[in-house]
């Protein structure tokens, strides 16, 4: 993983550090056709609108949800490629090099550089 790749996934898990937008997502993820406006969303939650609003921005800056204006309402829909990213990172289909072969490695791939 290079470091562009690691930055994106270290903000995904930093978008997901707190559990209102972990159920925020949860709750989009399982609205019909996994969008729901801001209006909806507020009935499950007992904060404001406003702190609603914010972690829902935290959650498209971070690519999560995406968001579409129609009129007043703000609807976000959840972004299955980027949650199929994350799931791809949580569960590899194919486990990584374990660490003791990568340390046996280093000291060959350095001698191949110089």
């Amino acid at each position: 993983m290079d470091d562009l790749a690691s930055a994106e996934l270290a903000n995904t898990f930093k978008a997901l550090s707190d559990p209102c937008r972990v159920r925020l997502l949860s709750i989009i993820a399982a609205h019909e056709n996994q969008e729901a406006c801001v209006c909806d969303l507020n009935e499950s939650f007992e904060l404001s609108q406003p702190t609603i609003s914010r972690h829902l921005k935290i959650l498209a800056d971070a690519g999560l949800v995406t968001r579409d204006k129609r009129g007043v309402w703000v609807y976000y829909r959840a972004n299955n490629d980027a949650l199929v990213k994350l799931a791809d990172f949580l569960w590899p289909s194919q486990p990584a090099e374990p660490i003791s072969n990568r340390r046996a490695a280093a000291p060959a791939k350095l001698a191949a550089r110089a």
